[in-house]
């Protein structure tokens, strides 16, 4: 069996001066790095944005870490302070191609064990439509988006152009949530991350499902959410209730939400036994994927863990572990088999 993790971040090694000049902004993100294994600070301008390991620009770290940890594949994508969407989109396109360039590289450190996705100008459909083709063609598994842009969820006519063409690529679209809220309410204790982001991916999820967005997407679509989905898988049974009790709720949709959990796959960075339960139970064990949010401190720090220690069955856990990441990603080759 092949242990795959999904949901694993890179922030490359790229200086103030080369983000400042690429994007024209002096508030561009950047990566501060000294000698020593937890001696990172991502940046934002001259601001201190979040203390970070070198596991997240070392390539021969991250090898070290997944060896140490069993697991033979991770999928990178770029932490999402690297989006660049609020950028014109001749700079976006190229902050983007740059950051690919970086994660190639940091994936060409270990073929077969780092398989990476690339990032877009998702502010422009036609621009990041030419980003992704782009992209397969040089190797990249998929695509890493932000669940919204501004006010404009996935269900935008532009943005499901995108999903489309994605589609049209064969190209897996992973779905993080970012520009997370705001406001003293959230600032407290890290509830932008805690509450923010389960809402955050909630919201978009039902956007898809109640606009009907899915009845217009090709079947084909290979779309995952990080963080077990958000809050849907918990609360689907509200809003199936709604769906059947109020017309407002169905306009758009010709079928329950409990109808289209088949349409996308979520990861398992759930954090506890009763939440991965409920998860397989409501989206099916073959649409969870093992995802861990490495190498962040709010990730799970023992890679696949909570899948072994369930209760769910050897087929099942074969299956989350690592037989559905490779489908959904198309990861046919094999890797050299980490240390267990």
């Amino acid at each position: 069996m092949t242990v795959v993790d999904v949901h694993a971040h890179v922030f490359p090694e790229i200086g103030r001066a080369e983000a400042r000049r690429i994007t024209g902004s002096d508030d561009a993100p950047w990566l501060r790095t000294t000698d020593g294994p937890d001696a990172g600070m991502m940046m934002a301008g001259t601001a201190e944005y979040r203390p970070v390991r070198r596991t997240l620009w070392d390539p021969a770290a991250r090898v070290a870490d997944l060896d140490r940890l069993g697991v033979d594949v991770q999928v990178l994508s770029s932490t999402p302070l690297l989006f660049g969407y609020g950028l014109e989109t001749a700079r976006a396109a190229d902050w983007c191609r740059t950051v690919n360039d970086h994660i190639l590289r940091y994936a060409a450190h270990a073929p077969g064990r780092l398989a990476p996705l690339c990032q877009v100008p998702l502010q422009d459909t036609e621009a990041a439509c030419e980003a992704v083709s782009e992209a397969v063609r040089q190797g990249f598994h998929g695509v890493h988006i932000g669940n919204h842009l501004g006010d404009r969820d996935l269900d935008d006519g532009a943005l499901l152009e995108f999903l489309a063409h994605c589609a049209e690529e064969d190209a897996a679209v992973l779905v993080h949530p970012w520009d997370l809220p705001s406001g003293p309410r959230h600032a407290r204790y890290m509830l932008a991350w805690l509450a923010g982001m389960a809402g955050e991916t909630h919201l978009t999820i039902l956007s898809l499902i109640l606009s009907g967005a899915f009845e217009r997407l090709p079947a084909s679509l290979r779309l995952l959410f990080a963080h077990g989905g958000g809050s849907f898988p918990y609360l689907l049974g509200r809003a199936d209730n709604a769906w059947h009790r109020r017309d407002i709720v169905r306009a758009d949709s010709p079928h329950p939400p409990s109808s289209y959990t088949d349409r996308f796959s979520v990861d398992s960075a759930v954090f506890d036994p009763k939440a991965l339960r409920l998860l397989v139970d409501v989206m099916g064990a073959e649409r969870v994927l093992l995802g861990s949010d490495h190498p962040f401190p709010l990730g799970e720090e023992s890679i696949g863990r909570l899948v072994r220690e369930s209760d769910l069955t050897p087929e099942e856990r074969d299956a989350v572990l690592g037989g559905n990441a490779v489908r959904f990603f198309g990861l046919t080759r094999s890797p050299q088999k980490a240390a267990r």
